[in-house]
């Protein structure tokens, strides 16, 4: 058992759950939004069989990307000789430009719902997706979220069982939490505009990594990603907005029931 499980695995592992845990915040916040989008006797269920295929596939991912690194890293086509845009894109590269774009829809769409909310037709209507659409979108976006994770276990470890670990675990770990999150946004749906412009910066640091992965230059400007210390700061601030506007309305409420 020594060779196999050492204080280095332990370590190793550990550090993986947490960044597991770290990179899966915005995961989660999509998998709690999108899980309402089939009808609600079935929103448990579907969270929780979508994060268990998810699990399994993200394995499987791994495996191939020990096996294939270099395929993946690899250009499969090149825009060059142009002014204006430029690209090398690898099959890394498209998958997190296309979940970006899908994420920024799928906010959009859910903002758009909102400004146009009826809440009788939503209680006739029961949910806007069968269970099996909505399982197939988290299973697909929780492989465009896996990248990262992925990537950042395989610069921590070689080991393929630590890093299956780490995975099993942030999964139940997004199975336990996804629940409570959803819980908490029907109890509080004001926080439901934040967590969906939440979701769209989400989508705009998948592009800026996206392009910056497939080396895109527009107009001869190269994209960069957007940082993770960038990210936090922007929802800090909007999180502070909100708690400030909320607070602001009820002291309006207060002194307008005073007088």
């Amino acid at each position: 058992m020594g060779d196999i499980f050492t204080l280095e695995h332990l370590t190793s592992l550990v550090l993986l759950i947490m960044l597991q845990a770290v990179l899966g915040l915005d995961n989660l916040l999509y998998i709690s939004i999108a899980s309402k989008q089939a009808p609600e006797k079935e929103q448990s269920r579907v969270r929780t069989i979508g994060i268990a295929w998810a699990i399994v596939l993200r394995i499987a991912l791994l495996f191939l990307l020990l096996q294939l690194i270099q395929w993946f890293q690899n250009p499969w086509f090149v825009i060059k000789d142009n002014e204006y845009f430029t690209g090398q894109f690898n099959f890394h590269s498209i998958i997190v430009l296309v979940g970006g774009v899908f994420i920024m829809y799928t906010a959009l769409k859910e903002i758009w719902h909102m400004m146009h909310y009826n809440p009788e037709l939503e209680a006739s209507t029961g949910g806007t997706k069968s269970a099996t659409q909505v399982i197939f979108l988290i299973i697909l976006m929780n492989l465009v979220f896996s990248f990262d994770s992925i990537l950042g276990a395989m610069a921590l470890t070689d080991e393929f069982w630590v890093m299956a670990t780490a995975i099993v675990v942030g999964g139940l770990l997004m199975i336990w939490l996804s629940g409570r999150v959803t819980a908490f946004l029907k109890k509080n749906r004001l926080y439901e505009v934040l967590g969906l412009f939440i979701l769209f910066i989400v989508g705009i640091m998948l592009l800026s990594e996206g392009g910056h992965l497939a080396h895109i230059y527009v107009f001869g400007n190269p994209i960069t990603p957007m940082t993770k210390t960038t990210f936090y700061f922007v929802i800090t601030v909007l999180i502070l907005i909100d708690i400030v506007q909320s607070k602001y309305q009820k002291n309006l409420r207060r002194s307008g029931s005073d007088q």
